[in-house]
Parts: C-alpha cells; sequence; structure tokens
C-alpha cells in the first residue's frame, strides 16, 4: 500500500476550473482591492500550507512560488472550500488545540475569490518574507541526528514483519529533548514508527542485537521474541502519515538518559515497488533544565473482535492517572476501518464528564492534537477512550468486510490506541510516576 500516495488521492481527481473575474461592488463603492498572490494569498500559504506543500515534503507540488501555485487556483479553491484541506479532523464542538490549522472564514473567501479572479499575482515587493524553513526538517536545524546504521531491506509485495533497530545515542550525561521528529528515507513504505527509550538500567530487548534491522521472528529465544512486542519503555514520539514532530515549550521536554540506546520500531507495509528505508530522528536539545518532563502514555484495548458487515462498532479502553499530571496532548491510532475516536474524563459515578476530543479518524492522516491549555488532572482522574469501527461494505478501505477482525500488526487488522502526553515534575520519570501514593485512586 502506497501510503504518500493515498494521503492525496482526494486532491488529484478534481479538474481545474478558470472563471472570470468580476468587480467587487457594494451599495455602488469598491469593497476592498482584488486579491492577489504576492499581498494576500501567499501569507496563507506560508502560515497553513506550506509545512507540507514545499519541496522535499509529503504533498505531491510545491506551493511556494507564484509560478507553482497558480496552476493549481481552482483545485486550491475547491479543497478549501470544502474544508478538505488543510487536514484537521476534530470535532470543534470539543476542545481547542493550538496546531489546529484551519482556515477562517476571510481566508477561505481570499483564496476563493483570488482562484475566482484567474489568480493574480500582484506586485512582488508586496510578498511577505519566506519563512525560514531547516532544509529537510519541520523543526528547527536539530542539534543531533541519530539514523539507523543499516537500511531495511524491503519487498515489493507481502507483509512485511515489525522490524527493530537498536541504536546507542552515546549519551555521555542525561539530555532533555523539547524538539524531535521522525524521518524515514522511504514515507511511501512507512505505516509507522515507534521510537523508544531504553535506558542503561533497562532489561528490555538486552539480548537482541545493536545496530542491524531485526524482527521477533529472527530472535533464537522465545521471551526474547515476545519481549519485541511488550515494554514499559518510554517513547521519544510516534510518527505516522501526517503526524507532526514533537514541539514542546519551553520548560518542558522529554529526557534521554545517559549511556541510553533509541530503540526504531518499524511497521512497513509494501506497494508493488521494492526499496529500503533508513529512519533517522532529529532532536533540539533544551537549553536549560526544564521544570517539567514530558511522559507519553496510553488507553489500549487489543481483546476486541469486530464482526463482518456492522458500520459503527465501538471498543472503550479506561484507566486512572496514579498521580497529579497535566495534559498536553492527543494522537489516537486505529487502522483502515477506523471511523471514529474520542478521549473523555469520566465522573466517579461513571458517566461522562467532558469529552475532550473527538476525531473524525483518518488512517491516511493521522494527526496530533496539542491542547491550547495545558489541562491539570489529579491524581486517581480517570480517563476513556472510545474507538469505532466501520467493517461494512460502505467503507472504501475496508480490506474485507465479510470477516471478523482482531487486534494485529497489518493494515487489514486493527488496533485500538490512545496515546496522550502528559508533563510531570522532571525528577519523576515513568517508572516512579506509576507509584500510586496514599491519596490516588
Amino acid at each position: 500500500m502506497n501510503i504518500a500516495s493515498k494521503v492525496w488521492k482526494g486532491w488529484i481527481v478534481f479538474v481545474l476550473l478558470g472563471a472570470t473575474a468580476g468587480l467587487f461592488y457594494g451599495g455602488g463603492n469598491p469593497v476592498s482591492p482584488m486579491p492577489t498572490f504576492y499581498r494576500d494569498v501567499l501569507p496563507i500559504l506560508q502560515q497553513h500550507c506550506q509545512r507540507c506543500h514545499r519541496p522535499g515534503e509529503i504533498a505531491p507540488f510545491p506551493l511556494v512560488t507564484y509560478n507553482q501555485t497558480h496552476r493549481w487556483a481552482g483545485l486550491i479553491r475547491d479543497v478549501v472550500r470544502q474544508k478538505k484541506m488543510p487536514p484537521w479532523f476534530a470535532d470543534p464542538g470539543f476542545g481547542h488545540f493550538s496546531n489546529d490549522p484551519s482556515l477562517t472564514t476571510q481566508e477561505i473567501d481570499t483564496l476563493s475569490s483570488w482562484a475566482s479572479a484567474n489568480a493574480p499575482a500582484g506586485d512582488a515587493h508586496e510578498a511577505p518574507a519566506p519563512p525560514h524553513w531547516a532544509v529537510g526538517w519541520n523543526i528547527p536545524p536539530p542539534d543531533l541526528v541519530i539514523e539507523m546504521p543499516r537500511p531495511v531491506a524491503l519487498p515489493a509485495h507481502g507483509d512485511v514483519e515489525y522490524t527493530y533497530e537498536i541504536v546507542p545515542t552515546g549519551f555521555k550525561e542525561g539530555m532533555w529533548v523539547q524538539k524531535s521528529e521522525v524521518r524515514p528515507s522511504s514515507r511511501e513504505h512507512v505505516h509507522h514508527a515507534v521510537v523508544y527509550i531504553r535506558p542503561p538500567d533497562s532489561p528490555w530487548l538486552r539480548q537482541a542485537p545493536v545496530g542491524v534491522p531485526f524482527t521477533a521472528s529472527s530472535l533464537a529465544d522465545e521471551e526474547l521474541r515476545h519481549e519485541a512486542h511488550s515494554t514499559g519503555s518510554d517513547l521519544l514520539l510516534v510518527f505516522a502519515p501526517g503526524s507532526s514532530p514533537d514541539l514542546w515549550p519551553d520548560g518542558m521536554a522529554k529526557f534521554v538518559p545517559a549511556g541510553s540506546d533509541l530503540v526504531f520500531q518499524m511497521h512497513y507495509t509494501t506497494n508493488g515497488h521494492a526499496g529500503q528505508d533508513q529512519t533517522s530522528v532529529g532532536m533540539v536539545f533544551a537549553k536549560e533544565r526544564p521544570k517539567q518532563r514530558v511522559i507519553t502514555l496510553q488507553l489500549t484495548n487489543s481483546s476486541f473482535v469486530i464482526p463482518p458487515g456492522v458500520d459503527n462498532f465501538r471498543v472503550e479502553a479506561h484507566g486512572t492517572l496514579p498521580n497529579d499530571a497535566m495534559l498536553l496532548s492527543f494522537f489516537p491510532h486505529m487502522h483502515l476501518r477506523g471511523k471514529r475516536f474520542e478521549y473523555d474524563l469520566i465522573h466517579p459515578d461513571g458517566s461522562v464528564i467532558e469529552t475532550l476530543l473527538r476525531v473524525n479518524y483518518d488512517f491516511y492522516w493521522q494527526l496530533s492534537y496539542r491542547l491550547a491549555e495545558p489541562r491539570f488532572l489529579k491524581a486517581g482522574t480517570e480517563l476513556q477512550a472510545v474507538a469505532w469501527y466501520d467493517n461494512s461494505r460502505h467503507n472504501p478501505h475496508n480490506p474485507d468486510p465479510d470477516s471478523s477482525v482482531r487486534w494485529g500488526d497489518q493494515t487489514y487488522d486493527e488496533m485500538m490506541v490512545g496515546f496522550f502526553d502528559i508533563a510531570v515534575p522532571a525528577s519523576l520519570d515513568k517508572w516512579h510516576y506509576f507509584i500510586r501514593h496514599p491519596g490516588g485512586k
């Protein structure tokens, strides 16, 4: 399955439309000047579009210069009117999020009017200064890039077992990572990537090879094979198509202890073309020790069975926080039958007290949702994640509507994982955070 091309499936089917410009008059008086590219359109593209629509990024064409953009004017008008672009799937009735790229009504009107006026260029001297993008990254230039030492060979067809590669950081002291980003070298093959932090005192996968790719089935020891699929290690970050890098505010960061390894867990899919991937992770370190440590947790249900043909099957997962925390962000994960996902706070009597996020899920754009204001949660707070699945023939992405579906690694299987990020005191690691103290639940 070619993930990158599927992401943009909706884009390329439109027919570009031209329109004759009209004069904007109201009550006999001019209302506002006709939008032009340099004065009105380019600032919108820089703020909302160029993270993906620039050379070397995931979008199929750049929207940086006038020559690159004007030919797509009709398409831009159509997709922004339909709110297909920029991609954002959070129900606006629940929560506010700092990384919401949605256009305002005025911005949509500006792009539409510009396209309908035959996409005039205007005066190039009115162009805003270009953003300072780090070449190859959506974070500032990394202080350190760690790459998998060996590329992974990928077949043209068939399933690819989860592939691991353990990479020593060489850190002589603990490092606080404020910004990080995963960069696959072959995006079209990567279903997802998880980068784990393995501290030097962790026994996880200690008998596995270092610096070379391996899979669970390639390990001789049965217990070691089981370890590959289960760990309590903290996450540096998660990558999936469309996901954003981690960008923590000043005073917050993830911690990588001295002597740690990074464990790359890679899920590859085939697309009819053999290839190879050598994923890397870029890191920007905090300038000073932060007051809060960011930890990634998850609500997971792996015991469901989705019957064939059902179009709205519900799966729940619950958990209580063992200690106080600041809730920062969410990252829901399902596969091709995923339909909707939500996170709730639960009242002690079992009723839903508040829905924090509801997402109309899109497997090909797995976004993170960062709260505009971090939310303080007391020890004992119960969180609920709810996922709905469409296993019917009405789901155009459904691999097999006639089969029951269970948890599994491949895209024709399903998953139910509600990742979420919290901030705790900098001195508290993940293991100690889960020690419940009197007064907690």
